[in-house]
């Protein structure tokens, strides 16, 4: 999901958003939707659910190891204030909670849309709700946004080699492999595999 939960983020603190201003930073982020689902902007209120969700090993296991493991209990708060809003604010990161249409009071996981090198979107899924195909069906919704209302060129994407099911969702987006590298994640030194598709490719694919 960007910083906390891609393969090359660091940790360190950005300017806190304070509550009052949360608004004003979220103005310009669109709700997106798809056939089965929701995606909402990220916001503070999330922070009780992300606490909850997240922390799980299979979640967290193929993330950045600079994602903290334990989780704190603060975790999800000082993520969404330090590092996600400020993002967005700054206009270089764009981050949604994924919501069924049928129970959208529910989270059920976030996915995001970054301004790095190598590292344009992030996602993740609680467990109960992972084998649906519905992380391939946000990945097209914020991918066709990077591409027709951000205008941006190209998409690389990192993940674990080990990774099968996120590597699945790059390959039937018609992604192509780009190198392989090693880095550190959670459950330790593994091989990372950049992927990529630019523009014209998504539009001929869809």
């Amino acid at each position: 999901m960007s910083r906390q939960y891609n393969d090359d983020h660091n940790l360190e603190s950005q300017n806190s958003v304070p509550l009052d201003k949360e608004a004003d930073v979220l103005m310009n982020m669109p709700e997106l939707s798809t056939e089965r689902l929701l995606l909402q902007p990220l916001q503070l209120a999330d922070a009780a659910a992300i606490q909850q969700l997240f922390p799980h090993w299979r979640v967290v296991r193929f993330l950045n190891a600079q994602v903290p493991w334990p989780y704190p209990e603060d975790g999800a708060l000082n993520y969404l204030r330090d590092v996600a809003l400020p993002a967005i604010e700054r206009g270089v990161e764009w981050h949604w909670s994924i919501r069924l249409r049928t129970t959208p009071e529910q989270m059920i996981g976030c996915i995001s849309l970054m301004e790095e090198t190598d590292n344009n979107r992030g996602f993740w899924l609680a467990p109960q709700w992972q084998g649906q195909g519905l992380i391939g069906e946000a990945s097209a919704c914020v991918t066709t946004y990077w591409f027709e209302t951000l205008g941006r060129d190209l998409m690389r994407v990192p993940k674990a080699a080990l990774n099968l099911a996120s590597r699945r969702v790059s390959e039937r987006e018609g992604m192509r492999w780009v190198r392989s590298e090693e880095r550190h994640f959670v459950s330790g030194r593994l091989p990372c595999d950049i992927w990529e598709i630019s523009r014209e490719e998504w539009r001929r694919l869809r």
